[in-house]
């Protein structure tokens, strides 16, 4: 499933990478892609929400929001 994950303190380019790396170590996540200008990180997986979540706190962010990904642009 995709989903989009709206993080608050997604300020470089460093710490979309950070956070993408942490995503698709996890089993069961297929891709991750982060986008620090909006603020929103893509993935494909399918983990619970929570799983996703509590992965996005251990690299030291906050998370907004978990949505499933609607349409190309989300």
């Amino acid at each position: 499933m995709k989903k989009v994950i709206s993080v608050e303190d997604l300020c470089c380019a460093k710490c979309a990478e950070r956070v993408e790396k942490k995503l698709r170590l996890l089993d069961g996540v297929k891709a991750a892609k982060a986008n620090f200008k909006k603020g929103i990180v893509f993935v494909e997986s399918d983990l619970s929400d929570e799983a996703l979540g509590a992965c996005v706190s251990e690299a030291g962010f906050t998370v907004k929001e978990i949505r499933i990904r609607k349409g190309i642009f989300g």
